[in-house]
C-alpha cells in the first residue's frame, strides 16, 4: 500500500507543473491579471497582490491533507501531500532562487537551475498581460538548458 501512496504523491506533484503552467498562462495572465500584474512591474513592497496565489494554491492541497487525515490517511492525504510538496518546491525555486526574496542560493552553477532562472527572466521581459512565454516552473524549453550548458562550458 505504501508504494501506491508514494505513487499518488509523485503523480500529483508532477500534475501540478501542468496546473501551474495552465493557471499562469490562462488565469494569471487572463481573468486574474489584476492580481498578477504587480509581479511583472517594479515595486518597493515586501508583498505583492500576486502573493494571493500562494493562498489560492494552498487551499486544495491543505483541504485534501485534512480530508485524508480525517479518514485514516487515505489517498486524499497523499494527493494533498503531492500538491503541497509542489507548492514548497515552487516557493523555493520561484521566490527564493529566481526572485531572491531571501538572499540565498545566488551563485548556482547548475545548468538546470540556471535554465529555469533564464526562462523566467524571459517571461518577465513582458510587462503586459499578453505575448509572454515560459509559463511553467520546473519544465522549461530545452533551448534554455542548452544555452546554460554552453555558457558554463565557455567559462570552463
Amino acid at each position: 500500500m505504501i508504494a501506491i501512496y508514494i505513487l499518488i504523491t509523485i503523480v500529483f506533484f508532477c500534475a501540478m507543473e501542468f496546473v501551474a503552467w495552465f493557471t499562469h498562462k490562462y488565469i494569471m495572465h487572463g481573468l486574474l491579471w489584476v492580481l498578477h500584474k504587480d509581479h511583472h512591474t517594479g515595486h518597493k513592497h515586501a508583498f505583492e497582490r500576486n502573493d494571493a496565489f500562494f493562498v489560492i494554491f494552498a487551499l486544495p492541497g491543505a483541504s485534501l491533507i485534512i480530508a485524508g487525515a480525517m479518514n485514516g490517511f487515505n489517498e486524499l492525504f497523499f494527493a494533498g501531500l503531492g500538491i503541497t510538496i509542489y507548492g514548497a518546491a515552487y516557493f523555493l525555486v520561484h521566490d527564493v532562487f529566481i526572485h531572491q526574496r531571501f538572499k540565498i542560493f545566488r551563485n548556482s552553477t547548475n545548468p538546470y537551475l540556471l535554465a529555469i532562472r533564464r526562462a523566467h527572466k524571459v517571461h518577465h521581459k513582458k510587462t503586459e498581460k499578453n505575448g509572454g512565454e515560459c509559463f511553467g516552473m520546473l519544465i522549461v524549453p530545452m533551448k534554455y538548458f542548452r544555452n546554460e550548458i554552453g555558457t558554463l562550458a565557455k567559462q570552463g
